[in-house]
This record gives C-alpha cells, sequence and structure tokens, in this order.
C-alpha cells in the first residue's frame, strides 16, 4: 500500500518512514507542503500521513487543497494542538482521522489501517476471499486454515489485489501501490511475485487478463 508521508522534521520523519516501512506499506516522504500538493497532482496513494507545521503550505491549507480536488484519499494528521476547538477545526476540514504528538506507532498503524478498513468499505480488519483469510494487522495469510508464509511484496500483492476483488489491477498499479520513490524494479518483479503466490496458494485464485493485468475473480 502506497503512502505519502509530508513531515519536515527529520529524526520524526525518518522513524516514521522506517516504522511503516517494516509494516508493509511504500512509502514517499516530502518536508513541504507546496512539494506534497504538486505530488497529489501527478501521483496515486491509498493513505496520506501529515503534520500541520510545514514549510512552503501548512497542514491545513494543504489538507484545504486536497479536498478542493475532490480526492478523496484518507488523510491521518499528526499533531500537537489537541484542543477541542482544535480537533473540530481538523475533522471540518477534511482530516478523516489525527493523533496527537507524542504518538506511539502502533497507534499510527492501528490507524491507518482503520482509515483503509473504512475506505475500501469493511469493518473488520480481516478480508476473506474463496478461503483465503489475510488479517493485515498480524500480518498473516492462511488457505482454508492452513498459514501461508509470504514474503512481504508477496502479501501486499495480495492485499492490494483482495481490496479490488472483482477488479482488473495493471502491472504499473501494482508497482505504484507497493514501491516508493527511488526503489529498483526489475521488469518482471511483478510477475514473479504472482508466480510464487500461485505456487503457494494455488494456481485458481489469481487470474491473468492478457494485455491489461490480474485479478481475484468475485465468483
Amino acid at each position: 500500500m502506497r503512502l505519502l508521508l509530508v513531515e519536515d522534521d527529520e529524526i520524526l520523519g525518518d522513524g516514521i518512514q522506517a516504522g511503516l516501512t517494516m509494516e508493509g506499506y511504500a512509502v514517499d516522504w516530502l518536508r513541504n507542503g507546496t512539494q506534497a500538493d504538486e505530488a497529489l497532482k501527478s501521483n496515486s496513494y491509498e493513505l496520506i500521513v501529515m503534520d500541520l507545521n510545514l514549510p512552503g503550505m501548512d497542514g491545513l491549507n494543504l489538507l484545504s487543497e486536497i479536498r478542493k480536488r475532490k480526492d478523496e484519499t484518507p488523510v491521518l494528521i499528526l499533531t500537537a494542538r489537541d484542543g477541542i476547538d482544535d480537533r473540530v477545526t481538523l475533522l471540518d476540514s477534511g482530516a478523516d482521522d489525527f493523533v496527537v504528538k507524542p504518538f506511539d506507532l502502533s497507534e499510527v498503524c492501528a490507524r491507518l489501517r482503520a482509515l483503509a478498513r473504512r475506505q475500501a468499505g469493511r469493518s473488520v480488519s480481516q478480508i476473506e476471499h474463496k478461503g483465503i483469510v489475510l488479517d493485515p494487522a498480524a500480518h498473516t495469510v492462511t488457505i482454508h486454515n492452513t498459514p501461508v508464509n509470504l514474503s512481504q511484496k508477496e502479501f501486499g500483492i495480495l492485499n492490494f489485489l483482495m481490496n479490488n476483488i472483482g477488479k482488473v489491477v495493471s502491472k504499473a498499479r501494482i508497482e505504484e501501490a507497493l514501491y516508493s520513490w527511488g526503489s529498483e524494479i526489475e521488469s518482471n518483479t511483478v510477475e514473479v511475485h504472482i508466480h510464487h503466490l500461485r505456487k503457494k496458494l494455488g494456481s485458481d485464485y489469481i487470474r491473468t487478463v492478457r494485455g491489461v493485468g490480474y485479478i481475484l475473480d468475485e465468483n
């Protein structure tokens, strides 16, 4: 899952990026609100995490610009402002959730999972499909109650496909969702991961639509 982090504090930003990367997110990190606004015009993200006190364009103005464009990407705000009026302003301005500094990264991850569920129209963490149960919080996959050991990227691809059941997703879209800026991606990387997934799950789950992409069929 690809995520944009907007945070100008180098130490905090570095820690968040490292922690979220370990959780399986592909994190693009920007330190400037204006740069983030431009990035959001040309890139697609599943989630946005941002501070309020940013150079170039502050967080509230950035949030306003995002919503003016009818961009409904879930936004989690990092803030030191914990007053009731501050919270009301954030939510009324289009924020989906917030955490108050100082915070624990585990809380940030839990809130991001909740936002992803809400965006996908689910109320529970686990995703089930034809005997496969994927748990984003525990990073586990079972098939007919048997645990399946997946690499981080294999887990990420399966998670992405299970959040788009019935939809064909292109190789480029999978790469965009799983890899952050500057990542080195071999031309056949996605195909290799799909091959490994089919060996571990069975060949009937992931269908290739030639020239278009991959799909988990609804039926």
